[in-house]
């Protein structure tokens, strides 16, 4: 019998069903149903009991895309578990999903090995961050370091402000600093916590707990 059970939100029936057939191979995982974008998950999450353990969800799909389902479950179902699989490697689009509660960002040509793996730290640890999507994630964010790294609180202030959607012309404005300045906290904080993106950034402060998805 099959331990986990998973839901795919896609709007590409062929992908979809591919998908199906391959998570349906792993050894603790099987399908629950698959549904074509967002909206006709939310009418079976609100109607149907039986909560999947993980969402794989796409990001363009119509009537109801994968952020805006991603925003409706942080409302409404924080502790449902969902993992983004999609094409889309933006920047913006990862830190927004992220920034909303997604357990991991996986892109489309995933390795199967990989993708296994992914659902089981999902399932096991509460998290999954491939290196590609997350700059190589360094490993400041999987290993201890002695004595941790030194943040100033303005560093921080920046830092929890990095992970909304405001631009870094915004911040600076939040700030009271000149864009200028911030661009020098950007690259400082790049150097001190080895990352190379914003991304970076916002995997930090949440692995570290200074924001809360």
């Amino acid at each position: 019998m099959k331990t986990y059970s998973i839901v795919i939100v896609d709007d590409h029936s062929l992908f979809a069903q591919s998908l199906q057939v391959l998570i349906n191979s792993f050894d603790s995982f099987e399908v629950l149903y698959h549904v074509k974008n967002g909206k006709e998950l939310i009418d079976k999450l609100t109607t149907n009991s039986n909560a999947p353990d993980v969402v794989l969800l796409d990001i363009n799909m119509p009537v109801m895309n994968g952020i805006e389902t991603m925003k409706w479950l942080k409302e409404n179902k924080p502790e449902q578990k969902v993992i983004a699989l999609s094409m889309d490697d933006h920047e913006d689009t990862i830190i927004t999903m992220l920034r909303n509660g997604a357990r991991g960002y996986l892109l489309k040509d995933i390795d199967p090995v990989v993708f296994e793996t992914a659902l089981n730290d999902v399932i096991h640890k509460g998290f999954y961050y491939s290196d590609r999507v997350s700059n190589t994630l360094l490993g400041s964010l999987h290993k201890e370091e002695e004595g941790g790294v030194k943040l100033k609180d303005r560093e921080i202030e920046f830092l929890k402000l990095a992970c909304t959607e405001k631009t870094y012309k915004e911040i600076a404005a939040d700030m009271f600093l000149s864009p200028k300045t911030i661009d020098g906290y950007r690259e400082a904080l790049f150097e001190k916590l080895q990352v190379k993106s914003r991304i970076g950034l916002v995997l930090y402060a949440i692995k570290n707990n200074l924001y809360k998805v």
